[in-house]
C-alpha cells in the first residue's frame, strides 16, 4: 500500500504507535505531526483511530484524518466504553493479559491461536500466524483511559474504511460512529479487522481520496 500511495506522489511517513496509553501515545504521534513539513492526513487503524484523534487535536497542518477499522471516540470517552452498548465482540474472549514487573497496568494480546479467526479470518492462515507471531501487547490504559483534547474530528473532514465481518469493532458500532462524524464511509464486504492488509488497496484508495481533497485549492 505505501508504494501505491508514493506511486501517486504521496509522502508516506509510518509512525510507532508506542501502545503505553492513550495521552503518551497521542503526544508522541502528536510531536511527530508538529515536526512536520507541509499538509498531513493522519490514517489510524483499530486503536489508532483514537490515537491519531488525539494527535490531530489543534494541529493547523492536519487536514483529513482517515480512519480504518477502528474505535472512534469523543472528548471525555475511552475506545472501550464507547462500545458497551453494541454486541460483545470475538475478540473479548481472545485475549491474553500480560503483566511485567515494574508495571503497574496490564498487557493484553490476541491469543496466536484465535488470531486467525478473530483479526484476519480473510487473509491466508499462514499470513496470520505471521502477524500473531510479530504482535505487540497493548496498555489496557489505551482502551481504558479517555479523550482530554477537542477531537480531530469536529476540526477536519474524515473518511472510514471497514468490514462487514470485523470481529474486533463491531461494524454497526463503525457505521454509527462514522456518521456522527460526518465521514464519507467504505464498507468492504466480508472484511475483517486486517483490512489495512488484505484490502490493501481499497484503504489506498480510501487514503487517495483524502489526500485528493485536501489537495484541491
Amino acid at each position: 500500500m505505501i508504494e501505491r500511495l508514493q506511486a501517486f506522489g504521496v509522502t508516506v511517513k509510518t509512525v510507532a504507535n508506542p501502545l503505553r496509553g492513550l495521552t503518551f501515545d497521542g503526544e508522541y504521534v502528536k510531536s511527530v505531526v508538529s515536526q512536520t513539513e507541509g499538509d498531513v492526513v493522519l490514517v489510524g487503524h483499530s486503536y489508532g483511530g483514537p490515537v491519531v484523534t488525539y494527535a490531530g487535536s489543534g494541529q493547523p497542518n492536519v487536514k483529513a484524518v482517515v480512519f480504518v477499522s477502528a474505535f472512534g471516540i469523543d472528548k471525555g470517552e475511552t475506545a472501550g466504553a464507547s462500545a458497551e452498548d453494541y454486541p460483545k465482540p470475538a475478540l473479548a474472549d481472545a485475549l491474553q493479559p500480560w503483566t511485567y514487573p515494574g508495571s503497574e497496568t496490564a498487557e493484553v494480546s490476541i491469543r496466536e491461536e484465535e488470531y486467525h479467526r478473530v483479526f484476519a479470518a480473510d487473509l491466508p492462515e499462514a499470513s496470520a500466524a505471521v502477524q500473531a507471531a510479530n504482535q505487540r501487547p497493548l496498555s489496557r490504559l489505551g482502551l481504558s483511559e479517555p479523550l482530554t483534547v477537542e477531537p480531530a474530528w469536529k476540526a477536519v473532514p474524515t473518511w472510514w474504511i471497514f468490514g462487514t465481518e470485523d470481529k474486533v469493532i463491531n461494524p454497526d458500532y463503525q457505521r454509527d460512529k462514522s456518521r456522527k462524524f460526518g465521514s464519507t464511509v467504505t464498507e468492504v464486504e466480508g472484511g475483517s479487522h486486517a483490512t489495512l492488509i488484505s484490502h490493501a488497496d481499497e484503504v489506498a484508495d480510501v487514503i487517495l481520496a483524502a489526500v485528493s481533497a485536501v489537495r484541491q485549492p
